[in-house]
């Protein structure tokens, strides 16, 4: 079993025999047929990985790594907004008629801001410090901007980064760990995918700026599993468990701005089928 399964398998467990019912409350989500959403949540679920050790991926279900890497260099190095540069039709039901999804994910991180050294957006401003002054507790991007809410499609859920840099005795290189930090999560559909696409980052940025990897954290404030989903992950927690997979990481690309989808694979992953036909609460 890989550490990432324990995680996972845990985390369901408790959601599930801890949780608090949102049954009969307001609550936004729709189901396609028009019928409240309901879940039942966790409040501040904690989770650490060491990406020095093993890649969190699950091996209960297949985590697509390529597909999850597009989305987030969507979002970190291609700065979009507009479904139409993502190889994926995940956004398609949050995007308007020109496929932008408003001011929101990728449209925070490229909006430039003044600071003493020169303009930079947020992702060039993380890598800037992480080569100038990698011991600075001020790393960390945001995406959740109050002023522009009103002219996003979807507020953002994992939201922040926050980047910590370590120095291991007897290492050469420089640690990077960071926190995801996550406003709202459905479980069953996207954990291990956030889990999977920043540990991505994290990779990329330490290879970029000459680091090796540490930890990522990730804080969740409203971990929930739908009421439509109960009975799949029941089910997808009682499978059967392998080892993790191992990460590559293509070692030829030295600026962040290169890499693409196709300069991560996870090899000797073996996994369970996948969960179909998964309800989506909109």
């Amino acid at each position: 079993m890989s550490l990432a399964d324990h995680i996972f398998i845990e985390m369901c467990h408790d959601i599930l025999e801890h949780g608090v019912s949102t049954e009969g409350e307001k609550v936004r989500p729709r189901w396609e047929d028009g019928s409240s959403a309901y879940t039942i949540k966790k409040f501040g679920v904690v989770s650490r990985y060491d990406l020095s050790k093993e890649f969190p991926a699950i091996t209960l279900r297949r985590t697509a790594i390529k597909s999850c890497t597009d989305e987030m260099l969507w979002i970190w190095q291609k700065k979009s907004n507009n479904t139409k540069d993502l190889n994926s039709h995940i956004w398609d039901e949050w995007a308007d008629e020109t496929g932008s999804i408003g001011k929101a994910y990728g449209y925070q991180m490229g909006v430039e801001h003044q600071y003493k050294e020169g303009r930079m957006d947020q992702v060039d401003r993380v890598i800037y410090d992480l080569k100038h002054n990698p011991f600075s507790r001020r790393i960390l991007t945001n995406m959740y901007v109050h002023q522009d809410l009103h002219e996003m499609n979807l507020y953002p859920c994992a939201y922040s980064m926050t980047f910590n840099v370590t120095q291991k005795p007897g290492h050469g290189k420089l640690t990077l760990n960071a926190i995801l930090n996550q406003r709202s999560q459905d479980i069953l559909t996207a954990n291990n995918w956030n889990v999977c696409q920043y540990a991505v980052l994290v990779h990329m940025l330490a290879q970029v700026c000459g680091m090796e990897v540490g930890e990522l954290v990730h804080v969740i404030a409203d971990a929930h599993i739908y009421d439509r989903h109960i009975p799949l992950v029941k089910e997808l927690i009682s499978r059967e468990t392998h080892p993790a997979p191992e990460f590559w990481l293509n070692p030829e690309v030295t600026d962040f701005y290169q890499f693409t989808k196709d300069d991560v694979r996870l090899e000797n992953y073996v996994t369970g089928p996948q969960v179909t036909d998964i309800p989506v609460a909109v």
